[in-house]
This record gives structure tokens, C-alpha cells and sequence, in this order.
């Protein structure tokens, strides 16, 4: 590996700030700060990264997928710089590739063993910061159908004991589907409650046509067959139902997939949205840049699409 490419690594994997705790627990909040593991706590940088960990994403993603006009993938690169405002320049005058561009190696992890294992203890703590949620719910507030409208049905995936919605948000139904079933029944805004680990079993068990939105919280990079379960997102989102994914540049990193670990924020934008694209029955996608505050506090992004009338 390049001095070049093992400094990106360090970077991706454990940026900037905070850089003691995991990926996915840059800053300790919460009341329940000490269910965190001593040996989470003693973790620090100077890990070596394994070498598939930057073998995944190969040459389809920069020969294949990045094949865009010069303008758009000008403005792509910039993105990599993090400057505020390009990220929804991501998906403009995208050529995508005719068939999925990556390989069965870029959903590895580096930790294979049983997710029931992993998050078989609750973690009552938040992974990402205080400014980055507060931008998440605001989004959540300017997006969502206003609290307590007939009829309406959110699903919450990869949910736990918290979802960042806005204070007193409320609908009859708002479903939390995630790993943990102490984390799902501390969450005060779900109305029901289903545990089920989507690496294994990629099918929602819901009905077609059920939900008019579906949020993700800083969990889509766990996902290791994303293309089955945007597929079934599909099928159960209502016509002109929205999917929302988000996400920062915090992970377990042992149970990220290869291809986010390897790649950085703009890249992992571009991957969201072709999950959206090559599962099919979803409007192109769009990326919204959220950070509240550009290199000071964690980022925060945001691709999103609707499900087409004619799906």
C-alpha cells in the first residue's frame, strides 16, 4: 500500500476530531455514557488497515462509476475537499454505468462474525454529535408530514433507543426496525417495534404500498446487500413515498463494508444514490450537504428519493 493511499485510509477511517473513541462513537453523550466498553474507550488510531479494505473498491468505482462528463466530475473531486455546497452537485450529469458496478468483495467487513453477536449488548449512546442531530432533526422537520396526519406510516431502519426525530413528533404509526430490542423499546417516538438483522434477512416484513417515508440514521454503510434492501424499500413505500438515508463520516469501521471504509464523503454520497438507481422504482436521487458546521463538528449528509408513481 502507498504512503498516499494508507494516509487516506487514516483519515476516512478515523478523521480529525476526537479520534480516541470508535468510528461510530466520536463524542460520548446520553445519560447511560458508561455502558460504553473499556475497550472501546481505549481504542485509538494507530491500527494498521487491512489490505482488502482498500482492494474492494477497485478499478469499477473510478473507471466505471465515476465515467461522467469532465465538468461534473471536476466538480466531483472538489467535493472530496469537503467545501460546503458541492455535495448537491454530486448527482448532476451522472453517467451511471448499465449494470451495478461493484463486486461481491466490496460488501465485505472486516468483522464477519454474526451481527447478532455485535449488537447483542445495547449502546445507549448517540454516534454521531450534538450539532450534527440537531441539523438531522431540523431536516427530519422540514421533510416529514406534519405530526398526527391520518393515516401517515414511517418506518425508522436500523433504528435503536433514539431516532432524532423532532421533540414530540408523533404519528399513529412509526415503526423501528433494528438489532437490539432494549434499544427499540427505550425509543419514546416508535409506536411498534420489529428486531431483524437485514444482512441475513434482507426482506421487510411488510405489506406492499405500506409507508409514506423511510428514514435511515447513519447505518446505511452497514448494510452488506444494500440492493435487496432498497428493492424492498421500494415495495413497501406507498407511490411518491420518501427515502431518506443519512449519514457522517462516523462508523464501527470493523462492520462498515469495504467499499465506504476505502472511500470518502462525496464517494460515499455517490454510493447511496446507486443503490437507489440499480434497485429500480425510485426517482433519481438527490444529496443534500447538512453539516452544521464544516470542520468544526461531524458532517452530516443526506440522499434522498421518492418512489416513482409507476413502480
Amino acid at each position: 500500500m502507498s504512503k498516499k493511499m494508507s494516509r487516506m485510509i487514516s483519515l476516512l477511517v478515523l478523521p480529525q476530531q476526537q479520534q480516541i473513541y470508535p468510528c461510530r462513537l466520536p463524542t460520548i453523550h446520553t445519560r447511560a455514557a458508561n455502558s460504553v466498553s473499556e475497550s472501546q474507550r481505549k481504542c485509538k488510531i494507530g491500527f494498521k488497515a487491512p489490505r482488502r479494505l482498500v482492494l474492494g473498491l477497485g478499478a469499477s468505482f473510478w473507471s466505471q462509476f465515476m465515467s461522467m462528463p469532465g465538468r461534473a466530475r471536476g466538480k466531483y473531486h472538489i467535493a472530496l475537499a469537503r467545501q460546503k455546497g458541492v455535495i448537491e452537485e454530486v448527482f448532476k450529469n451522472v453517467d451511471w454505468p448499465q449494470q451495478f458496478p461493484f463486486k461481491e468483495e466490496d460488501f465485505q467487513r472486516f468483522d464477519e462474525s454474526p451481527d447478532s453477536m455485535f449488537y447483542d449488548a445495547p449502546r445507549f449512546v448517540t454516534h454521531i454529535d450534538d450539532p450534527a442531530i440537531a441539523a438531522l432533526t431540523k431536516y427530519y422537520s422540514k421533510v416529514f408530514p406534519p405530526s398526527n396526519t391520518p393515516g401517515i406510516c414511517i418506518l425508522d431502519m436500523c433504528s435503536s433507543w433514539v431516532s432524532h426525530f423532532p421533540k414530540g413528533y408523533k404519528q399513529a404509526c412509526i415503526v423501528g426496525l433494528g438489532m437490539n430490542e432494549e434499544e427499540l423499546k427505550r425509543n419514546p417516538v416508535l409506536t411498534e417495534y420489529v428486531v431483524q438483522d437485514l444482512n441475513l434477512n434482507p426482506k421487510l416484513p411488510f405489506e406492499d404500498n405500506s409507508f409514506d417515508v423511510i428514514s435511515n440514521a447513519v447505518s446505511v454503510d452497514y448494510l452488506a446487500k444494500p440492493i435487496e434492501v432498497f428493492k424492498e424499500m421500494c415495495r413497501i413505500l406507498k407511490p411518491g413515498g420518501l427515502a431518506i438515508m443519512s449519514f457522517s463520516n462516523r462508523c464501527f469501521w470493523t462492520k462498515a463494508i469495504s467499499i465506504w471504509t476505502s472511500t470518502g464523503d462525496a464517494d460515499h454520497v455517490m454510493i447511496v444514490g446507486s443503490y437507489f438507481h440499480y434497485s429500480g422504482g425510485f426517482e433519481p436521487p438527490q444529496a443534500v450537504d447538512i453539516s452544521p458546521n464544516p470542520g468544526r463538528s461531524d458532517p452530516m449528509y443526506v440522499v434522498f428519493s421518492t418512489k416513482a408513481s409507476t413502480a
